[in-house]
């Protein structure tokens, strides 16, 4: 996706080498304030006017392919931060729930939990007549405010319980407990568990070493190694863990047009 970048020859080429896994792109935007410039003058309320020109490229990239690949996204991402719903992220959103309307490709969209940004993108995207099923909020996981959780949930959307490992912003102790909590109350149905972990980070420099030493645990094994052990012991069961690694990834998927 824009703004994080997205080069799918190499992610063909990586597919290829790991058969039976697998790799799914998204399109969408990633920015914390303002739009990418080519759609500055372009769409409803600019100086040129006419149709957004984003919508039309996220529906291509969902149903013809990316950037002449053919390799077709599976979802739309993108994100409101702290700065909250500034004209550019306002305008984004509105655009991926139009082309989820048009195609039902789901949606995910990374929040800045401390703000509690999940309620500004519930209350657009269910304006813009979005099936909030299929709408996970990114990062609700780094907030343990079990009323603020709850009440996403209970709009339908699926709750990003999807940091593991970043211990800097919400410990995994914590984080497991208020999974466990959320899992009592009956909500195993409306979380995803996940790291937010990447193959390569360039966001703190070159140097590898200096992220493993900021985050250890910020890696693809830690979830199987500790946090599941973590939540059966607070009770958590093999059904609900089912739910939340298996059922629920199936669900949002499942393509409803």
């Amino acid at each position: 996706m824009w703004g994080l970048g997205r080069y799918i020859p190499r992610i063909e080429r990586i597919a290829a080498e790991v058969p039976g896994l697998n790799i799914i792109v998204a399109t969408g935007i990633y920015t914390y304030n303002d739009l990418p410039f080519p759609y500055h003058h372009r769409g409803p309320g600019t100086l040129l006017g006419g149709p957004d020109p984003m919508v039309a490229d996220f529906v291509r990239d969902l149903t013809e392919g990316i950037a002449g690949t053919g390799v077709k996204a599976a979802f739309l991402k993108c994100a409101v931060d702290a700065p909250g719903l500034t004209p550019g992220v306002e305008r984004i959103l509105r655009g991926v729930a139009a082309a989820h309307r048009e195609t039902g490709a789901p949606i995910t969209v990374h929040t800045e939990s401390s703000v509690h940004a999940g309620r500004a993108v519930v209350d657009v995207l269910r304006a813009e007549g979005a099936d909030l099923a299929k709408v996970v909020i990114g990062h609700a996981g780094d907030s343990n405010d079990l009323d603020y959780l709850m009440e996403l949930a209970d709009t339908g959307a699926i709750l990003g319980m999807d940091r593991f490992g970043l211990d800097v912003l919400n410990p995994t102790a914590d984080r497991v407990r208020t999974i466990a909590a959320l899992c009592e109350r009956g909500y195993a149905d409306r979380m995803v568990l996940s790291h937010d972990a990447s193959c390569y980070i360039d966001w703190f420099g070159p140097d590898p070493e200096l992220l493993r030493a900021m985050a250890p645990n910020w890696n693809y094994r830690h979830i199987g190694d500790d946090v599941l052990p973590a939540l059966r012991a607070l009770g958590v069961t093999d059904a609900q863990v089912g739910q939340m690694l298996v059922d629920n990834p199936r669900r949002y998927f499942t393509r409803s047009v």
